[in-house]
């Protein structure tokens, strides 16, 4: 496995953020889950065997976000101050989109941390209806918008 951020022993280390600025931060990620449209009227009704999955999909990922410096090998533990996850039905997919936004006061960015909560959060309603239907897609992950540090804000086109 190749590092990229390798000190000069040849090992690898995470980003030295000591000297970086606090600043408040923001991240929102965005996901789908692609279904067939009966899967999505199993979970608008309420009726999916496991239980309530939006509530349990939007659950699974705020506790994902915050356990993203475990799961990512170099991330640093942070203390995030919010976050929020939506996930919203969608007839027209047919599926589920999934937004996640954390934001917080320090000297590094939570793009990964808002990445992570919507994966798990995808993750989540896919394993919850996966008897139902098999063929689901988790599609479309990426950031949309990130703010603070010095690079400024990013926006996706």
């Amino acid at each position: 496995m190749k590092l990229t951020h390798l000190d000069a022993s040849g090992e690898a280390n995470m980003v030295d953020v000591s000297g970086k600025d606090i600043t408040s931060r923001t991240a929102i990620a965005e996901g789908c889950v692609v279904m067939l449209p009966e899967t999505l009227a199993l979970i608008r009704q309420g009726d999916a065997k496991k239980g309530d999955v939006l509530g349990t999909a939007r659950l699974a990922g705020i506790m994902a976000s915050k356990r993203t410096h475990e799961l990512i090998p170099l991330c640093h533990p942070l203390l995030i101050s919010k976050v929020k996850v939506d996930c919203a039905l969608d007839d027209a997919l047919p599926g589920v989109r999934v937004t996640a936004e954390v934001k917080v006061a320090g000297p590094t960015g939570v793009e990964m941390e808002a990445l992570t909560a919507v994966s798990i959060a995808c993750l989540t309603i896919y394993d919850m209806v996966k008897a139902a239907d098999k063929g689901m897609r988790i599609e479309s992950i990426r950031l949309r918008m990130k703010s603070g540090g010095r690079s400024g804000v990013y926006e996706a086109p």
